[in-house]
């Protein structure tokens, strides 16, 4: 993987709060396991991790609900967990991961045992407002550059997304992809292309032209975000269309490139502050009036941030300290949890670490 590494996902399933929820996502957990491949032992101790996280979920936290997907690199396949709620939050972070520590019937192996039996794990926490913890299991055989101590947090990626759909739906519009976009000799310095889709209304046929869009984005052999969003553009005539936002990240450059149309919003965040992205007003795959192109500086320790109007635009990052410190997925996770509305499907993708 180069500097810029990313890795294919692919959501699964969410659990939403239930007395069912901790065995419904063990089962899913251990078959997600052994169907990519991870030996039985690797898959029992995935499910063990599961089930702990999903019984805290239940029993001690507000509205909580866990993504279960699949991480992918060219040559190895992983299973991440992502637990989101809305409080009460943890006061004392470190202390949660003393071995034993549990309450209220949980499996009292702690989250510092769930971190060491996963590879990468990462928890974020506001007091009063809610927790995102994340976790990836890889194979015991993959290479030791994956794994993480207990208390260290490495992530193979720089980029990450969320995507939820709407209660009462399986199926999600909303879509994201992220593709290495290698230099053009030898010399010149790899960037990073980066996709949020917002597929119109919701269901199946949202969810077909956020696929759509995502399989344009990786197929297409354009390096600039209008002609991706062209080549965007084409693929979903056929399909309900969608709002589409396309930015390209060029660290060696120190600046960002962003296209947009219609209701994606994009953002340069820093620990305290954030650059708003313009989009313009249309419909990719039916109208599209002539595309701009926006230039803006990277901001050193910065990210960005790319999320359909599944979510708010209340969100600040005052009110999420320490956040930026943090893996893409829990930043995304986090950002999810603070803004996004559940009559919508909500989608984000954050990119952090690339330069």
């Amino acid at each position: 993987m180069t500097a810029l590494g990313v890795l294919d996902c692919e959501d699964v399933a969410w659990f939403r709060d239930s007395p069912t929820m901790p065995a419904s996502a063990r089962g899913a957990a251990a078959t997600l396991a052994r169907r990519i491949g991870l030996n039985s032992h690797r898959a029992s101790e995935v499910a063990l991790a599961v089930t702990e996280a999903a019984t805290n979920l239940h029993l001690h936290a507000v509205d909580g609900s866990l993504l279960l997907r699949v991480l992918r690199t060219a040559n190895e396949a992983a299973v991440e967990f992502l637990t989101v709620d809305m409080g009460p939050g943890m006061r004392d972070v470190a202390g949660a991961f003393a071995d034993g520590t549990s309450s209220r019937g949980t499996l009292g192996i702690g989250l510092g045992a769930v971190a060491r039996l996963a590879d990468t794990f990462d928890i974020h926490s506001i007091p009063g407002r809610g927790t995102v913890m994340s976790a990836q299991f890889w194979s015991r055989n993959a290479s030791d550059s994956v794994r993480a101590s207990e208390t260290a947090v490495v992530d193979t990626s720089v980029a990450a997304g969320v995507t939820r759909p709407i209660s009462g739906e399986t199926s999600c519009g909303d879509a994201w992809a992220v593709r290495v976009e290698p230099g053009a000799d030898a010399e010149a310095a790899p960037a990073l292309l980066v996709m949020m889709c917002d597929g119109l209304g919701h269901g199946p046929l949202a969810a077909l032209a956020g696929d759509t869009a995502v399989t344009a984005f990786r197929q297409s052999s354009a390096r600039l975000p209008d002609a991706v969003l062209r080549d965007i553009h084409t693929a979903l005539r056929g399909t309900r269309g969608g709002a589409v936002a396309v930015a390209r990240v060029e660290p060696s450059a120190g600046r960002l490139l962003y296209c947009g149309v219609g209701n994606v919003s994009g953002y340069v965040i820093t620990p305290t502050a954030r650059a708003g992205l313009m989009s313009a007003p249309g419909i990719v795959g039916q109208q599209m009036r002539t595309l701009r192109t926006f230039e803006q500086p990277l901001v050193p320790g910065g990210a960005l941030v790319m999320h359909s109007d599944g979510l708010t635009e209340r969100w600040t990052m005052d009110a999420l300290p320490g956040l930026l410190q943090h893996t893409p997925a829990v930043i995304a996770g986090q950002l999810l949890r603070e803004a996004a509305v559940r009559r919508d499907d909500a989608g984000i993708v954050v990119v952090k670490g690339a330069w």
